[in-house]
């Protein structure tokens, strides 16, 4: 490792822009040292609408990041979301042409398992390793220095459309920021929230953002499903605008608030003031009616999600449940009604694994963006690795260290 490398993850999302600025010291502390937020308003459903919007977004939130670390920012890793998003299983087989597997045989059999047929529409984002087998030997995490004659891998594919990457990538390229890596939203959120006991056990993880909802499901250590719904909790806040006759804004500000996903544990008496459209007098309203009108989207969604988590055909398999993250995670009740919903274990996913301003860093609604910064220490090892020659069975060792306690 440099001394203090400068690692920088970007979120843009429906409702926010978010930086994150991780500095990865000498003894492989992860620190965040700089963070910036700002609005999103070009953003719908994990697709730019709007690119001079989104250049706004992400000027403002970058400006504000660079100035609390104190750094400069030029390369960033990027989340990419999406009902776009599609995943698939893939397998690649090779004949080892030494009696020792070595770095260059484990690149050519994952090319061969990337070797599938694909519209010019669609780009690969990711070809994650789920496992590899030496000789009918299942179960391989890392086959570097083995003996062998054949060697196979199981892996699990993710593309994107290339126009909707694309658009994020110029939105970037706008700011003058490069862009390292595109990476998928819940993949960043599942480095960064969940544990490798999950992983193993077998897990579903749900970043339930604004606009999308993003389900990725884990066995054995290895990613076997990945899915996106086109609701969030923007359609809360829609329905509440509805219900109520109030601003949007005014509507997402109370639903911070005052929501509550189980109307229930609202005492029937307790009131709430409500602004009018377009101005005058604010309104009086019962909180339990907000809760009721929250209650009846968010369950639904819930519903939805449960229904993308069967589509997996894992779910008699996720022995360690569900685990809940982004902003909607941090209204009262929701941990509640998703206990009622799916039926399992179910908790709320918190970001681990980092230092520095904990009172904003360990929020749900931070998990992408510090798993970004994860994913981009892990993407800097691998570059580096391939640069020094070092045995990479080294820094997968280093690796697992620095974002599994060891």
């Amino acid at each position: 490792m440099a001394k203090n490398d400068i690692i920088v993850g970007l979120d843009v999302g429906t409702h926010k822009v978010a930086a994150m600025v991780g500095e990865l010291h000498e003894d492989g502390d992860l620190e965040i040292i700089g963070i910036g937020v700002a609005p999103s308003t070009g953003i719908t459903k994990g697709v730019v609408t709007d690119i001079e919007a989104t250049v706004d977004a992400i000027n403002r939130a970058v400006t504000e990041a660079r100035q609390m670390a104190g750094v400069s920012i030029g390369e960033v890793y990027l989340s990419i979301s999406g009902a776009h998003i599609r995943g698939l299983n893939s397998h690649g087989a090779l004949a080892i042409k030494h009696s020792e597997i070595t770095q260059e045989d484990v690149d050519q059999v994952l090319e061969q398992a990337q070797a599938v047929a694909m519209p010019p529409d669609r780009e690969m984002l990711h070809c994650l390793v789920q496992e590899y087998i030496v000789d009918n030997q299942e179960g391989i995490r890392v086959p570097l220095g083995m003996s062998g004659i054949r060697l196979e891998a199981k892996t699990f594919l993710v593309n994107a459309s290339k126009s909707a990457t694309d658009n994020f990538i110029k939105c970037c390229q706008k700011c003058n920021l490069e862009v390292v890596k595109p990476i998928l939203s819940p993949l960043a959120s599942a480095r960064a929230v969940l544990t490798e006991d999950e992983r193993n056990l077998g897990v579903a993880l749900v970043d339930v953002g604004a606009g999308t909802s993003d389900v990725i499901v884990y066995y054995k250590d290895a990613v076997v499903y990945t899915g996106v719904l086109s609701y969030g909790g923007a359609y809360i806040t829609s329905d509440i605008a509805m219900g109520l006759r109030t601003p949007m804004q005014d509507a997402e500000e109370l639903k911070k608030r005052f929501g509550h996903a189980v109307p229930s544990r609202v005492d029937k008496d307790e009131t709430i003031s409500v602004p009018r459209v377009g101005g005058g007098e604010i309104r009086t309203q019962s909180r339990q009616t907000l809760c009721t009108i929250i209650d009846a989207r968010t369950e639904e969604i819930l519903k939805l999600i449960k229904q993308e988590i069967e589509k997996s055909e894992y779910q008699d398999l996720i022995g360690a449940g569900i685990v809940l993250t982004g902003g909607v995670t941090n209204m009262e009740g929701v941990l509640d009604l998703a206990d009622e919903i799916f039926g399992m274990p179910v908790r709320i996913g918190v970001p681990r694994f980092v230092s520095g301003y904990p009172e904003l860093v360990q929020n749900p609604d931070y998990a992408t963006t510090v798993g970004l910064v994860n994913l981009g220490v892990s993407h800097t090892c691998e570059q580096r690795k391939r640069a020094s020659g070092v045995g990479g069975r080294f820094w997968h060792r280093l690796i697992h260290w620095l974002f599994n306690g060891g």
